[in-house]
Order: structure tokens, then sequence, then C-alpha cells
């Protein structure tokens, strides 16, 4: 860019955004500050997790040492709707959401950006660890979103579901950098959030007591702890692919090998032996371990599933039991995503890739295989705690190729 832009920054009452906000003044660009309130109620939060007033301060101080104008734009009922209600939603059906993936889909590259289109802004920054670039093919013109330069922060994950609409209104100042010299700047600029520790929880909710936060629509159903033996849990395998990235023409029984090994493990009462009660299977997620409240086994016990339907929570003993172990998982077509279309595979077709299936997890080598009913990835290692609602997201090298939720 190489003349000046208003740019809007989501100052959120943090270092990151703080940082952006003044490299992008160092820039040159004439840069306003714009606070977003998204929540208001304190039902079921934990002490100390920095409600909004607290962040709105903060966004305060900064644009005043910036001398930068501040705006506030609430929407609260737009989160609740697209965020918050839809979070209520999977847990009942029993699938574990990502409400930061879908705040930033659904909130702070769709509400806020258009808030902050409507001032007449250029682009909108975020304090995002991740890396946007542009280019031509000479017909169309492609954002690749990387992952962040700080390894340890890399927050491409959670901006895997923008589409290159949102992406090219989109810049990310600080992707480039490491958190120490985000802060060493706050620090020499004198910035009021330089040593702010990072938000934790929920998106703009905070850290929760999540059995109480739920029970505000999800009520208690109490049911049985089954604890499930590990020789109970079928052996799965990811079968052998052949060489060319194509299935079509393969045998039948490859197509069937594959969708086996992404099936969830499908366990009944009759299987374990009940170890004691719960009081809803959906305030529990796969892999979970503390918040059973049960004793008595040489190794602690793990959620391996949940039945929603007949409030069974099923459990396996041990961190190793082959119960939290899959060599795959499926996405259905209409939750497949890909960030550039013109990478989407064709059906019939697979491809390796490297794939995390929640935020800070290492890539994991695997292949995605594209068949009629839905993408399946096979890992090279099986994985631990898939989940359902969950998202996975595939790379190639630093670029964030798409995401799905997991099914």
């Amino acid at each position: 860019m190489s003349h000046p832009l208003h740019i809007v920054v989501g100052l959120s009452g943090g270092v990151d955004s703080s940082v952006a906000a003044w490299l992008l003044q160092q820039q040159g660009h004439r840069v306003t500050g714009m606070f977003m309130i998204n929540w208001h109620d304190t039902e079921g939060t934990l002490s100390g997790s920095c409600p909004w007033e607290d962040d709105l301060l903060l966004a305060r101080l900064v644009a005043r040492k910036l001398s930068i104008p501040l705006e506030v734009v609430d929407l609260s009922q737009s989160y609740r709707e697209r965020v918050v209600d839809y979070m209520f939603s999977e847990y009942r059906d029993g699938r574990t959401p990502n409400p930061d993936v879908l705040c930033n889909r659904e909130i702070k590259f769709d509400e806020f950006l258009r808030a902050a289109l409507a001032t007449g802004a250029d682009y909108v920054a975020t304090g995002h660890y991740c890396r946007k670039e542009t280019f031509s093919d000479g017909t169309h013109t492609w954002h690749r979103l990387l992952a962040g330069a700080d390894p340890g922060k890399d927050q491409s994950y959670f901006l895997c579901q923008l589409s290159q609409e949102q992406l090219s209104k989109a810049l990310f100042p600080i992707g480039h950098m490491h958190k120490s010299q985000v802060r060493k700047i706050a620090e020499e600029q004198g910035l009021a959030t330089a040593r702010r520790k990072d938000s934790q929880g929920i998106c703009f909710v905070g850290k929760v007591d999540l059995p109480r936060f739920l029970q505000q629509k999800l009520l208690p159903h109490p049911g049985p702890i089954v604890e499930i033996p590990a020789e109970a849990v079928p052996l799965r395998a990811a079968p052998a692919l052949p060489e060319a990235g194509k299935l079509d023409g393969q045998p039948e029984s490859l197509t069937e090998a594959i969708r086996n090994a992404t099936l969830p493990y499908h366990f009944t009462p009759e299987m374990g032996i009940i170890r004691g009660k719960h009081n809803g299977a959906h305030y529990y997620t796969i892999g979970q371990r503390k918040g059973l409240h049960v004793g008595g086994s040489a190794e602690p016990l793990f959620v391996i599933a949940t039945d929603t339907q007949n409030q069974v929570l099923y459990t396996g003993q041990g961190t190793d039991h082959p119960g939290l172990f899959r060599p795959g998982l499926k996405i259905r077509p209409e939750d497949i995503h890909w960030i550039r279309q013109d990478q989407a595979m064709a059906n019939g077709t697979f491809r390796k890739m490297e794939v995390r299936i929640r935020y800070r997890q290492p890539l994991q080598k695997a292949t995605l295989c594209m068949l009629g009913d839905g993408l399946y990835i096979l890992f090279d290692q099986p994985q631990r705690g898939i989940t359902p609602g969950q998202f996975a997201a595939w790379y190639e090298q630093d670029e964030l190729m798409g995401s799905g939720v997991i099914c």
C-alpha cells in the first residue's frame, strides 16, 4: 500500500490490537479504533474474567495515547443469535462447537466488518497472529491466509472459515511478528495494555463454568456414566491408498474402507459397567477428564462418547484408552469450506495435506479424500479426541487451505 488509507482497527483492550493500531499509524495511515460490545450477561462467568467494561476502558486509554478516535458498536444481539444460540444448539445435540471460529466468521468479519466499512474505511485490521498474501493468476485475484510467524501464537485456525470477500478487506498488521516483539513495542510506546494477560475462555464471554453457563438453556438430565473396557473398542485402521491421486476406478471396497475408518464409535450400556451418574451428557465433551467425579479406578476416566438422546456418558480408563483415538474423520458436503476455490478438490480425488482438529494442536500429516457424500480425512497416525462439532483445518505448508465441521 503506497498511499495512506483509512483503516478501522478492532481495538479489543488487548496488547495485540493496540500494537496493530500503532503499526498502521506509523505507516502513515488514518487509523480509527472501533470497540465491539458483544456480551452483557455475567451468568456462568468466573470472577476475574475481565468484563467488557474493563476492555473498553483500556481501549479508550490506548486510543487516547495514539490520538485516534474510538467508536463503540454494540453487536450483542447478533452475537447471541449467531454464536451463542448456535453454541447451545450444538451442545444440545451432543456436539462441541468452537465459538471463537464462529465469532470470527459471523461477527468480527461480518457484522463488525460491515459496521467499519460503513464509516468509509478501506480496510479493517485486527490483532490476529496470521498473515495474508494477495496475488493474481491472470484472471482472478486471490487472497492467501497464512500462519502467523510466531508458531506459538499462530491464530490462523480461528480464521479457518473466512471467505475471499472477507479476506479482501482484512489486514493483520502483527502477523509477521512474535509476541515478545509486540509486548516490547507496547512497553516502549507506553501503551496501557503492554502487560495485560491474553484473554481466555469463550470469545467475548470470558472464562466460564461451562455446565452452569449451558444450564441457562439446557436443563440437567441425569444419566449413567458407563465405563467401556479397552477390549470392547473395535479396531480400525486407515486403508492404504493407490499411488495416483484419484479414487475413480478403484474398487468399491476401498471407498467403503475409507468411510468405515472415519465412523465415530458406537457404544451401548451393555458393553460396559455403570460407574456413576452425571447431570447431563450435553455438558461433556470427548476427551474430558474433569467434572466426572468418579473415583476408585486404577487410572482416571476420560469421556470417549456422549449419547444425548439417551443421556448416557461413555468413559474409558487411562489416557491411552483406544476409545479416545480414531484414524480419521468425515465432513459433510455442506460443511466443507475452501478459502480459495481454485484449490477445491474434485470428487474422486485425494490429496496429502497437514491437518489440525483443535487450536494449538501441532499439524498432523493426513490424506484428504473427496467422495460424493463428503470429505474424508485419514491421518497417518490415529488422533486423540476427534470431536463432532469442532473444526478441522487443513494446510499446505503455511497456507490454510480450508476447513469443515467434524461430523
